[in-house]
């Protein structure tokens, strides 16, 4: 059955949901109304109510909640078609085409709210302000009034209850998990606007019960005096003219100003009243005369009565009697000042439980809210247990979270600190294997040099007493020699670039240093360090520099040489081991930032990998990656040249990263 409602498209889901809570209210006021009324006894769903209103009781009502189905079914389908779209949204999708699906999910929060809302105040405001344009009595269009509200508030309480689980299931399958939207009501207020209208149901239908109840107990006392008033003036006394009848009937004390006599022949006609009588009134008490005695009513809901007895004047019968009303303007004066003091004192103590419990869980959602912000004061800070209820209990997993949050705190700081000891151990590595590549080769020369000069020193000192050694042959000598120290001269200002690149590099691994250099330093740097890694893996580095070489920049050489370093070792590896590939690294200006690309032409970044690069720890590596490398660059460029990284990738096609520098 539920995997059947659920293939109904949502909008006839709420439709169908709508019209089964009106048939069911429906039904349970179907006997209600005529009690709360106070409707004239046998005058529902008999030949009385045919002769006086056409229709019965039962088809009446049949008719308007027929009307009211048929609204529901016509207009509900046709302003709710959007929302079958909302089973097929995702989180994705909202991004895709924000706009419409945001605006569906706003409505999937706010229409339970606008629903109940619109139960409460439209219907009975139409109905109160057709009365009145129709001139009914402002008592019986308090009464209809007060009865739709009472349904339209239970109505409403069903359909808003429905709608949010409804609404709940679909948003819950969506996973939203990094917004809220739609009307925000703080606890407070949420319990505020779901307790007013129960309160307000119970209050009004409480009244109305009183109000039945009172009208009935009046109505029966009213009826019983005057009852006994009329049969005591006319006992025992011989009346010979309407008007002698209609003096004793004015001699008759009346208990309310709006009380008054009336004289009716027995065809109906009205010989004498102070007020119009209605058919109702009229054909009431000739069908009723004897089954309940002389007791008369007005029309359907209206608070009016009437006692009368039967006297014979002249040989012709005559109905005498006295037409008075139940609820008098000055009951209704003394009643709705009680009921708004009873609905102020209600609303003012569910205010202050409101208040309670709404300040309960702020202080929860504050603190989670600074935790969820980094705040380190308040990860340290606990809060008090002071309710013995739910409240107490998420109080103390509170604090317990606190506790797990603090041991995992140190946890990643320690697990960090591996992590940036792994990765110093990692770049020294790679410092290591460039510094054994590049100071080979000059020692080798150094040494091939001193052997030379060994050498020549062997045959200078053999020629000093060669009689046949001229001058010239010493001055070849010295030229020789001068070459060779020329050559270690040189070799020891290439070894010394190298150890100062990689001293730099090492320091940089601790601690930072601001200083200016120029383009031409870094590239040089850059090359030093990477020209043995390059090498091994046959790769090829392209520097293109279209910007003036001793363009200055401001801030750590070495990290920046790091961060390139980086960039090339990751496009090194982005070849999977292919020799005789190429990288480029291209150097150029715009709009006075300094941009330094790393371009390669390999495997390129999957659409996982772009999505959490510069944002966590990620790694195409495996287990031989921290992804620790870019996680550090990107905070390098941030935090040390106030710049930015950018990439643009393409599975299969290659990776350029970008290093935005301010000038």
């Amino acid at each position: 059955m539920k995997k059947l409602f659920n293939k109904i498209p949502l909008n006839m889901r709420l439709t169908l949901a709508c019209i089964l809570v009106v048939l069911v209210i429906s039904l349970l006021y179907y006997p209600l109304i005529p009690i709360l009324l106070n409707y004239p006894p046998d005058s529902i769903n008999t030949s009385f109510q045919i002769e006086v209103n056409f229709f019965y009781y039962t088809t009446q009502y049949l008719a308007i909640v027929g009307l009211i189905v048929l609204a529901l079914l016509i207009a509900f389908p046709i302003i709710f078609r959007k929302m079958n779209k909302i089973e097929k949204m995702n989180e994705l999708a909202i991004k895709n085409n924000s706009n419409e699906f945001v605006h569906i999910i706003k409505s999937c929060f706010n229409f339970p709210i606008f629903m109940l809302l619109a139960f409460l105040i439209v219907p009975p405001l139409i109905i109160f302000v057709g009365l009145l344009a129709l001139k009914q009595e402002i008592i019986f269009s308090l009464k209809i009034t007060f009865i739709l509200f009472s349904m339209c508030i239970l109505l409403g309480l069903f359909v808003y209850t429905f709608t949010r689980i409804l609404f709940e299931n679909v948003l819950k399958r969506m996973k939203l998990t990094s917004s809220t939207y739609g009307i925000r009501l703080n606890l407070r207020n949420k319990i505020l606007f779901q307790l007013l209208p129960l309160l307000l149901f119970t209050i009004v239908f409480t009244f109305l019960i009183f109000y039945s109840q009172f009208t009935k107990t009046q109505g029966d006392y009213l009826f019983d005096s005057y009852k006994q008033n009329l049969t005591q003036a006319f006992e025992n006394k011989e009346i010979t003219s309407v008007e002698q009848a209609k003096e004793i009937l004015k001699s008759i004390p009346l208990k309310n100003s709006a009380d008054s006599i009336f004289i009716l022949d027995t065809n109906g006609n009205t010989y004498y009243s102070d007020n119009e009588l209605s058919d109702f009134f009229k054909t009431y008490i000739f069908d009723f005369e004897e089954k309940y005695n002389g007791h008369t009513y007005e029309y359907y809901g209206n608070p009016i009565q009437g006692a009368f007895i039967r006297e014979n004047i002249d040989g012709q019968d005559y109905i005498l009697g006295i037409r008075y009303s139940v609820f008098t303007n000055d009951t209704i004066t003394a009643i709705i000042p009680l009921f708004f003091i009873v609905v102020f004192i209600n609303l003012f103590f569910i205010f202050l439980v409101a208040i309670t419990y709404g300040n309960d869980l702020k202080v929860i959602a504050t603190n989670l809210s600074n935790i969820s912000k980094n705040s380190s004061e308040s990860i340290s800070s606990k809060l008090p247990v002071y309710s013995n209820d739910e409240i107490g209990d998420m109080t103390i997993a509170f604090n317990r979270i606190q506790d797990m949050t603090n041991d995992y705190i140190e946890k990643i700081h320690s697990n960090q600190e591996t992590l940036m000891e792994s990765e110093r151990l990692a770049s020294l590595g790679q410092l290591i294997g460039g510094i054994a590549h590049n100071l080979k080769t000059p020692i080798m020369s150094i040494s091939g040099a001193a052997e030379g000069l060994t050498d020549l020193i062997k045959e200078y000192d053999s020629s000093i007493d060669d009689p046949e050694v001229n001058s010239q042959d010493h001055h070849d000598i010295a030229k020789d020699m001068s070459e060779w120290v020329s050559k270690i001269k040189d070799y020891t200002e290439y070894m010394s670039d190298i150890i100062t690149a990689v001293k730099g590099q090492a320091v940089t691994l601790s601690e930072t240093e601001n200083v200016t250099f120029d383009v031409e330093e870094l590239l040089k740097r850059v090359d030093i360090l990477m020209k043995h890694e390059l090498k091994s893996a046959l790769i090829y580095l392209n520097i293109s520099v279209k910007v003036d070489e001793h363009k200055l920049i401001h801030g750590d050489v070495n990290s920046l040489v790091q961060v390139i370093n980086n960039m090339i070792s990751n496009s090194i590896q982005a070849y999977h081991g292919k020799t005789e590939q190429s990288i480029d690294l291209i150097v150029e200006e715009k709009d006075n930032k300094l941009y330094i690309s790393v371009r390669d032409y390999g495997c390129g970044l999957s659409k996982k990998v772009k999505d959490k690069l510069f944002k966590e720890m990620i790694t195409t590596k495996g287990k031989n990656g921290t992804g620790l490398g870019l996680y550090m660059s990107y905070s390098t460029i941030k935090a040390h040249f106030g710049g930015d990284i950018t990439f643009e990738s393409e599975e299969g096609k290659g990776t350029t990263f970008t290093i935005i520098l301010p000038l």
